[in-house]
């Protein structure tokens, strides 16, 4: 592929934060459903409770945490294989909170205050489809990638495998260690890791093609 001009580059961005807004709105649900955090999020709580722990100190919060574990991550792979941080990575880390925040706002005004059980399954689960299609539209804008997404797109690219399946053992591999940390591991987790992989894995060649057509198109 051959260098990108700066239009191609607005555009595919611009795709991508198509795709963040959709994944997060994904998200938003998953976590309004109050059924269990999403994997990476049970790292993060694991960590930040044994930090806690170890540290006492009010500096150390869930969101700065968050934060750390991203850009560790990213680190890592800028010295390993830096062609995996883009814009778009920096995109995500720095408008991914606001999204949920404005999210949250919105869907907490809309929503009655006690949802019963089957009305929170169905925001999961939703919440899980909904995340996988926003994500892989990410990764098909080839703009960057959420820092949480980064080592399943690495680690699949590398092996050749299926992204779905990949994405699925990451998932698992970040809940098992964040419980094993202190995390919380609820019902929704379960299906979170169960859900999302497979279904991304679906939508990724989906996506692959319109991403293609909206560049080829307007770029």
């Amino acid at each position: 592929m051959g260098k990108r001009s700066v239009r191609e580059w607005i555009v595919r961005s611009v795709i991508l934060m198509v795709g963040l807004t959709v994944a997060h709105l994904g998200v938003t649900l998953f976590l309004l459903s109050d059924l269990g955090a999403d994997p990476f999020n049970i790292l993060v709580q694991g960590i930040y409770r044994k930090l806690e722990l170890v540290l006492g100190t009010g500096l150390i919060t869930h969101g700065r945490t968050h934060m750390a574990v991203s850009l560790l991550i990213i680190a890592v792979l800028l010295v390993a294989d830096r062609t995996y941080i883009k814009i778009g990575t920096v995109l995500c880390m720095i408008c991914g909170g606001p999204i949920i925040d404005f999210f949250t706002w919105m869907l907490r005004s809309m929503l009655p205050k006690e949802v019963p059980l089957p009305g929170r399954v169905l925001m999961l689960v939703a919440g899980c489809v909904i995340l996988a299609y926003g994500m892989t539209i990410v990764i098909k804008s080839d703009a960057g990638t959420g820092p949480n997404d980064l080592l399943a797109v690495v680690i699949s690219d590398k092996i050749r495998g299926k992204f779905g399946i990949v994405r699925l053992v990451v998932d698992a591999a970040f809940a098992l260690i964040g419980y094993l940390l202190g995390g919380i591991v609820g019902a929704g987790t379960v299906v979170c890791i169960a859900l999302v992989g497979p279904v991304a894995g679906i939508f990724l060649p989906v996506n692959e093609k319109l991403v293609n057509r909206i560049v080829e198109r307007v770029a």
